[in-house]
């Protein structure tokens, strides 16, 4: 029981001092593959949810959304893309504090699915590690927009043709507008 009620002194504490904050950012995707002369851009967009300071350290965890517009994994003949991209990711955040602005580092890794049309399968999984460098620019002291560069790297789950399972994996380079609310 004791340890019970320190326990919770603990995590009162915790989040009496607790800078959380919501976000969205929308993105210009650009993923180009290894293993096969193929690229994809489509629009990207987030919500993320982050636990830190806008001066300091953060962790940071988003929900992605893409539609593809290329037609890489789909063999079907009726699909004239791959389908929809959804994908989760958790980032630590360094930030460094300047007068006006707060440049930071980011590095996380990811994980998602991949809507296909092919005979054999519907979706494909896939794993990824980023680094992004981009800044937070204050509004006011509840709100702030972000601007950023992100480096990915993803390996996809084997694509299924009978008799091989070639695995993809892709190099996407990320550029990202946001919005932060903090409180």
């Amino acid at each position: 029981m004791k340890t019970f009620i320190l326990l919770l002194i603990f995590m009162s504490s915790l989040f009496a001092e607790a800078k959380v904050y919501l976000g969205t950012y929308y993105a210009l995707y650009n993923e180009s593959f290894n293993e096969v002369d193929a690229s994809s851009s489509s629009d990207l967009v987030a919500l993320k949810i982050g636990y830190g300071d806008i001066k300091a350290y953060a962790v940071e965890f988003s929900l992605e959304y893409a539609q593809n517009k290329a037609k890489i994994f789909s063999s079907t003949p009726a699909s004239d893309s791959d389908g929809n991209k959804f994908g989760f990711n958790i980032s630590l955040l360094k930030a460094f504090d300047f007068t006006y602005v707060y440049p930071y580092v980011k590095a996380g890794f990811g994980t998602g699915y991949l809507n296909i049309q092919r005979s054999l399968q519907d979706s494909l999984t896939y794993g990824s590690f980023q680094g992004t460098l981009g800044t937070y620019i204050p509004i006011n002291d509840i709100f702030d927009a972000e601007v950023a560069y992100e480096i990915r790297h993803s390996s996809y789950q084997s694509v299924n043709q009978i008799v091989t399972k070639p695995s993809y994996s892709s190099v996407s380079n990320i550029v990202y507008f946001g919005l932060n609310f903090r409180y």
